[in-house]
Order: structure tokens, then sequence, then C-alpha cells
């Protein structure tokens, strides 16, 4: 006798919709086309575009088989699934030579052309580090490109919300057209976010450029700008006042030793900006700018600072010294500093009393990072503070510097320090700190 009954399903035919496409989330692409083979069900899944918004490609510069296959499948991805993203990272790693920067440019013009034709999701895109200064771009591909990512920011300037280019390093004339696509089809944009750090090739003085400056006035509701120092004048400022006032939130400015900074920028222009847009926050990216006078220029009592990072990485001046930053400059911000990143090479003058002082007077003080040469004491001074509510801190990072080979002493005076101190760190603080020999 036959038996007609259908054969027994297994229990992952009954796995509803929505918990199928979360276990394909967590897949990559190579076993999301496996498992799409199982069956018509597993297919569709597949073919769910809450699995295709967020998408990061990646290309790598070592030659390989398996790096050949990344821009092939970067192509069927984009012809495939883009039509479902929100959120594109490119990725350029490690670029080896121009042939391999020819074939990444052809991959982008065909993967730019199909998303600007068949996406109307997009509305963010970051593609940082290009470093299109450097000799492996060519003239002409560099051109090619430029004019393509142009092109695709013009179909997506209505749409896009996020962009970052951190890191291009073009020419002020190419910078500035890739800017205006985002404002081409109606001479304004209201994107919110954007990311235009290292965008522009060291040593240029974008603060004088007329061209910049009109290009920054078509941005009409920024809340998030992020830039260079060698950006920033009192025009660029009163534009951010006139058209950006209303949504402004947070400049995040870095100013690196390599980039003019020497403008005059007046204490006037940043109080009408704060006045105008009173949720304003400002956040410093120091790197190898140390020297007081330098910062005096920058760091004007009208500015509503947020965070201040200053980073003299390893380099050693003995001309040099941070006390009168941190008595004369960085108090003036005791009732706005929220964050304070501190990595010096100091080993000529110990910072304990100046420093500790500063964190007693910042009164919405919540992060502290240091890296410098100071004494172990310091740290259970500071957490006595902490445990009596002088300071409200909430993290505290500190790398001891030593001078000398063996620190055993050193870390044997801190673990006593963490002891003493245990019910205060494991309930309330974020803490690390360790002693590091800097010989």
């Amino acid at each position: 006798m036959e038996d007609d009954s259908e054969p027994e399903q297994s229990s992952w035919a009954y796995l509803p919709d929505v918990c199928l496409r979360h276990v394909f989330h967590w897949l990559d692409d190579r076993d999301r086309s496996r498992a799409a083979l199982v069956c018509k069900k597993w297919s569709c899944a597949m073919y769910s575009g809450s699995l295709w918004r967020c998408r990061t490609i990646t290309f790598y510069g070592q030659p390989s088989r398996a790096r050949t296959l990344e821009f092939q499948s970067a192509l069927w991805y984009t012809k495939k699934f883009g039509k479902y993203l929100k959120h594109l990272e490119i990725k350029l790693s490690n670029p080896y030579n121009t042939p391999f920067i020819k074939k990444f440019q052809v991959i982008m013009r065909g993967l730019l052309s199909h998303l600007g034709k068949c996406n109307s999701h997009l509305v963010s895109l970051s593609i940082k580090y290009l470093e299109l200064d450097c000799l492996i771009w060519k003239n002409v591909v560099r051109a090619q490109f430029i004019k393509n990512l142009a092109a695709f920011l013009k179909r997506m300037s209505n749409q896009l919300d996020y962009l970052n280019l951190k890191g291009a390093r073009i020419t002020l004339e190419e910078g500035c057209e890739l800017l205006n696509s985002l404002s081409s089809l109606t001479n304004r944009s209201f994107i919110s976010e954007i990311n235009i750090e290292d965008f522009f090739s060291l040593h240029l003085s974008v603060y004088s450029s007329a061209l910049f400056h009109q290009t920054m006035s078509k941005f009409h509701s920024l809340t998030i700008l992020t830039f260079n120092y060698n950006c920033i004048s009192d025009e660029l400022l009163d534009i951010l006042r006139e058209h950006s006032s209303h949504s402004l939130c947070t400049l995040n400015i870095k100013c690196h030793i390599h980039d003019p900074h020497g403008q005059v920028v007046s204490g006037m222009a940043w109080a009408n900006l704060a006045k105008r847009a009173p949720k304003l926050n400002v956040n410093f990216f120091f790197e190898r700018v140390m020297k007081h006078d330098h910062l005096a220029r920058i760091l004007l009592v009208e500015i509503p600072v947020r965070s201040i990072s200053l980073r003299s990485c390893y380099f050693s001046d003995p001309d040099w010294t941070i006390k009168p930053t941190l008595t004369n400059l960085l108090p003036a911000y005791w009732h706005g500093l929220q964050k304070l990143t501190l990595e010096l090479n100091n080993d000529h003058e110990l910072l304990d009393n100046e420093l500790l002082q500063l964190i007693l007077s910042c009164k919405r003080l919540l992060f502290l990072k240091v890296w410098a040469f100071l004494s172990v004491s310091f740290m259970e001074r500071l957490l006595q503070n902490r445990a009596e509510r002088k300071c409200i801190l909430t993290t505290i990072k500190v790398r001891i510097y030593t001078a000398q080979d063996d620190s055993t002493e050193e870390e044997q005076l801190l673990a006593d320090i963490y002891r003493k101190f245990k019910y205060l760190i494991d309930s309330e603080l974020n803490y690390f700190v360790i002693t590091y020999p800097v010989v």
C-alpha cells in the first residue's frame, strides 16, 4: 500500500519570515547565496531589502586572486541589491600602484553610475582616505574619478543627508567642485552632516578663498561639520551664522602642524555665531600644535568648547611648556568643557598640580585621557577628589610615562591606589591606568 502522506518537513520550514531575515542578517555574502539555494522561501529572504540597507565595500591594495574578486563582487552587489542601499561606505585600503588605482576608478565609475540610476534611498555616503594627492593617482585617472563622483553627488543631492570625504586631499578647486555638486540642482543644499577633515591638500590657506566661502554659503541646514582649522575665518563663521544657525549643533575642528593656522579670527565672529546657534558645541583636535602663542590665537574665550584634544605624539621640544595652556587658556572653558585628552611628551616638567587644578575647576568634565609624565601620587589625589565629589569624572584613562626601564615600584603603588578606591572605581568609573616606559 502506497503512503500518500507528505514527507515531514524540518522545523526550519516553519520559521517566521522576520526570524529568517534575522538569521540571514548575520551571514556574509557567500553564505547568504548558498542559503538562498535551499528553497524558495529562503531565496525570497535573500532579496529582502532590510538585509541590504547598509554596506561597506573594501578594496584592498595587496595583489591576489581574492582581491581581484572584490572588484567583481562590488559590481555584482550594486546591480543585485543597490536599489535597497541607505548607507554606503567605500574603503580603499593600502593602494599599491597606478594599475590598481586605475582599476578602482573604473569599478567606481560603474558602481556610481548604476547606483545613480537605480537607487532612491541613499542617505549616507562615506569614502575616506582617498589621498588623491599621491603619485599613484595619475592626472587623467584622478580627473575622471572626481568627475564621476561629482556627477553621482549631483544625482543624489536631494536625498543625501551625510557625506564623509575625510582624507581626500584634493585641490581647492576640485574640493569646491565636489561640494558644489550637492547644491547644483537648486543652488542650495540641505544636507545635515559633512566631514571634510583633511579634504584639501596640505598647506592650503583655505580660509582666504572666496570660492570656498561661496561654496559653503549654499549649505542651509548643517547640524554637524567636521573640517580643518585652515578653513576657519570670520567670513565662514558669518556664513554658518546666516544659513545654518537654526540647526548647527557641532563643529569638529582639526588643527595640524602642517596646515596654515596663523589667520586672525575674531572673538566677535565666534560670539555672534554662538549667540545665534545656542545648541552649538565645538570640539578641537590639535596635532603637534602645542605652543602657547599658537593655541592662544585659536582658543578664544567666546568659543563654546565642549572637547579639547592636544597631541604632541612623541615629539619633544626643549623650549616648549604646557603649563601656561593648563593654567591660562583651558580654565576659560570651565563651564562647558566635558572631554579633555592630553597626549604629551613633557619629560622636563611635571604637571600634577596644574592638571589637577584644571580638572577641579571644570565643573562639567566627564572624560579625562592623559598620556604624560606624571607622578603616581597624582592618581591618588585625583581619586580622592572624585570620592569627595569635587569633580564628576566618569572616565579616567591615564598612561603615566616614566623614564625608567623598571616600573615595578610605580605599578605596585598604582595597585595599592586601586585597592584603596576599588569601591568607587568598580561602581562609578570607566578606569584604566598604567605606567609606560619612554626611554
